[in-house]
């Protein structure tokens, strides 16, 4: 059997832009990192995402934006941030995928194929062989979308709540 790459748009659409995020969007960053956790669990406590943030934001780990032209404004609508990680079959450092997130009312335009174009070009020119992300399994359009950029579950995160008792 043949497969072939899948074929990415190359670019944004009209009124969009890309820009390399730097140290000054930590706040910005958790802001949308806390709107994709509330997406999945709208009751759910967001607040440890701000030491995640804190620990894990760095020169090391590259945040783009997408941002839309409004009202004379570039205002921020979709983030891709990225890390490194190390596959523990093989041992090879790879990229990671902290973040992917595309504000609802501009989905479904090809941007987060783009900024998922990014994340590819970024890995390839650090010599990675492969990229990884985790996923919510109720997030099905982003599944379909990862799947559609070949990607393939290679793992199963599996979790069993534990009540604790006194």
């Amino acid at each position: 059997m043949v497969t072939s790459e899948p074929k990415l748009p190359q670019e944004l659409p009209l009124g969009y832009s890309l820009r390399l995020g730097s140290g000054l969007d930590q706040a910005l960053l958790l802001k949308f990192l806390s709107r994709t956790y509330r997406e999945v669990d709208p009751a759910g406590s967001s607040a440890h995402l701000a030491q995640t943030v804190a620990e894990h934001f760095s020169g090391e780990t590259p945040l783009w934006w997408v941002e839309c032209a409004q009202d004379g404004r570039s205002l921020p609508v979709a983030c891709l941030w990225m890390g490194t990680a190390i596959d523990q079959r093989q041992g090879d450092r790879h990229t990671y995928i902290f973040l992917l997130y595309v504000i609802p009312e501009h989905r479904r335009q090809g941007i987060g194929t783009v900024l998922m174009q990014q994340a590819e070009t970024w890995a390839k020119a650090r010599g990675d062989r492969q990229i990884s992300l985790q996923v919510f399994q109720a997030n099905q359009p982003a599944v379909d979308l990862y799947q559609k950029l070949g990607f393939a579950t290679q793992s199963l995160l599996m979790v069993k709540p534990l009540r604790i008792t006194d």
